[in-house]
């Protein structure tokens, strides 16, 4: 099991997320005896970025978080844990405390809180909270491994999956394969307030 590492990094002038996050890849990084340069290049990202989300001063969007955990052999979920949520069998997150990971394109109105860090090399569920709160916002598609759940905590909306759009209001859900495109379509009472839960077949997926 990856620990953290203990070696100090600078002052982050981000929130506490986002220097768990640079603690964590910078930690996977030298475990590997990877260079900045190299992994930016096989992430996607610029070295300027790179070097300023281990340092904890930006919080990455989940695609970002998505595309170093692949360059890095790992999974998202083990970029933002902490050495103290590995130490105990149960995970316990107050209201409030779930991690906030930022979607690309989504700069306001549009928020996940991880609620929980999935253990051991392969990663088996992802349990967020979703909060959308900007009725103007224009919302991406997204892609993914596995199989996704998401059930209606608040306010309705209309989601798209693939060429398909289904209405949900509270108490609804609605399970569909990640590796469609997917999506809010239309929210048509704000807030909404959901739980999305990514299942991953078997811990198979890296």
């Amino acid at each position: 099991m990856l620990r953290e590492s203990k070696k100090k990094v600078g002052k982050s002038n981000g929130p506490a997320v986002a220097l768990q996050v640079g603690q964590n890849v910078r930690r996977l990084r030298q475990e590997r005896g990877v260079n900045l340069s190299d992994l930016a290049a096989s992430a996607g990202i610029s070295l300027p970025m790179l070097s300023r989300l281990e340092k904890g001063d930006v919080t990455p969007s989940l695609e970002t978080l998505v595309a170093l955990a692949e360059a890095l052999g790992t999974n998202a979920s083990t970029l933002l844990k902490d050495e103290v949520a590995q130490q105990s069998d149960a995970q316990l997150v107050p209201k409030g405390e779930g991690l906030e990971v930022v979607q690309r394109g989504t700069r306001r109105g549009h928020t996940y809180h991880l609620l929980a860090s999935d253990r051991g090399p392969k990663r088996v569920f992802e349990p967020y909270l979703v909060t959308l709160t900007d009725k103007s916002e224009v919302f991406p598609e997204f892609d993914h491994p596995g199989v996704e759940f998401i059930h209606v905590l608040e306010g309705s909306l209309r989601y798209r999956h693939g060429p398909e759009s289904y209405l949900l209001k509270p108490g609804d859900s609605l399970t569909f394969r990640g590796d469609v495109p997917h999506g809010p379509d239309k929210l048509l009472k704000l807030p909404v307030r959901m739980l999305s839960i990514i299942i991953y077949g078997g811990g198979e997926a890296d």
